[in-house]
């Protein structure tokens, strides 16, 4: 317990390195939900740029960009620090305009997207979540800003 602090009016930690921890308190639920997705999209977009590149590749390269998304946020969250949480605000600030792109264009031109990605139609074969996140996460790294 000595290596790490609470911060009261901010709810996370701060290491002996003077890293802030990201995923702690709401943060954890955060690197839950953006671990799950990047472990859904990267799956379902490994096995369709495998196996159906043909039927939908602009789908299945987009599914397999939010995968990496997913996953860089995922991991700044986890390793915490200044340095981390401006990467993680850059990341999810163009996570909800790749949400709000690929979903308006899924809806202006579905001809474009024979099959769904991650992001088509903002996200609902995901209830929504897509939409969501990008804007939790910005509001709780904004939120846990060294001050």
């Amino acid at each position: 317990m000595d290596d790490i602090t609470k911060t009261g009016a901010q709810d996370t930690a701060v290491a002996a390195d003077g890293r802030r921890s990201l995923g702690t308190g709401p943060g954890r639920l955060l690197v839950t939900l953006y671990g799950i997705f990047t472990v859904a999209a990267a799956s379902r977009s490994l096995y369709q740029l495998i196996a159906q590149f043909h039927v939908a590749p602009l789908a299945y390269t987009l599914s397999a960009v939010s995968a990496v998304v997913y996953g860089f946020i995922t991991f700044s969250l986890v390793r915490g620090g200044e340095g981390a949480r401006r990467a993680a605000l850059v990341c999810c600030a163009l996570e909800l305009l790749g949400v709000l792109g690929v979903g308006s264009w899924t809806l202006l031109d579905p001809s474009a997207f024979p099959d769904a990605t991650v992001w088509s139609d903002y996200g609902m074969g995901y209830l929504f979540i897509p939409v969501f996140l990008p804007v939790t996460g910005l509001l709780w790294l904004r939120r846990s800003r060294t001050a």
